[in-house]
């Protein structure tokens, strides 16, 4: 069922109702204020203009939602591992908030039913669901402070859908194990960059080729050369470890 019904006159408005429902099935109470979670779930492709001219997206609650979750995943690691260096916390950390992860709990959690763009369903943006689940966040630490919002979040999102044992005792830093592997064989490897900006979605994508001995191994795209480099070197760690395999 959409979130959005037909006026009379032809323009479509939120269906508040279906909106606040479901906004208590991801949190198991009713929010606040309604309108802040409205606009943390309009993504860039389907931004409201207002009467008054402003322009009305997700992307500012986006941004403080990333900073929310970084100081919630940094106390709550702080408690959890009393005796683990910063070195280790960082690491876990990053891992949690990598790209693939907050998107896939982002879909656990629904928001991809939520979430209002005007992006294909069948081919939607690497980060959209990620996106919105940060300006969640972002809504939740507005409407109800962090101690609520890290109380929700850890109960209702990381202890649901995340292993964090599984998450320590894999290791998805690709680019330190090609970087290792490198070093070790003494080959030589060069990332190559290309930029190009998507109309659609109003933000640059960075698609990075990363070669060995000049022989391609992996590309990436990503809204951050950071991002698209650790896809490509997914892909090349993926051909190194058969090559490791085949010598052992």
């Amino acid at each position: 069922m959409s979130l959005l019904r037909q006026k009379l006159n032809g323009t479509f408005i939120l269906d508040r109702r279906l909106f606040s429902s479901r906004l208590k099935k991801i949190f198991g109470f009713n929010p606040g204020k309604l309108k802040l979670y409205e606009i943390a779930f309009i993504h860039r492709s389907a931004t409201l203009t207002l009467p008054n001219g402003r322009r009305v997206n997700n992307e500012r609650l986006e941004y403080l939602g990333d900073a929310v979750l970084d100081a919630i995943l940094s106390d709550f690691l702080f408690e959890k591992f009393p005796e683990a260096n910063e070195g280790f916390m960082t690491k876990i950390r990053s891992r949690i908030v990598n790209r693939e992860v907050l998107n896939q709990l982002a879909i656990s959690m629904g928001i991809n039913k939520i979430l209002i763009s005007n992006i294909s369903s069948s081919n939607p943006t690497k980060n959209l669901y990620g996106d919105a689940l940060e300006a969640l966040i972002g809504s939740l630490f507005l409407d109800k402070g962090f101690r609520k919002t890290k109380k929700l979040f850890i109960k209702r999102v990381l202890n649901r859908y995340l292993d964090i044992d599984k998450i320590i005792s894999t290791d998805t830093d690709y680019k330190s194990l090609v970087f290792e592997w490198v070093q070790k064989n003494k080959a030589n490897l060069i990332f190559e960059y290309n930029e190009e900006y998507d109309f659609n979605c109003k933000k640059s994508i960075f698609t990075t080729t990363l070669s060995i001995n000049k022989e391609v191994y992996g590309t990436g795209q990503g809204e951050s050369k950071k991002e698209a480099e650790q896809e490509a070197s997914g892909q090349a760690w993926l051909r190194l470890k058969d090559i490791i395999s085949d010598n052992a």
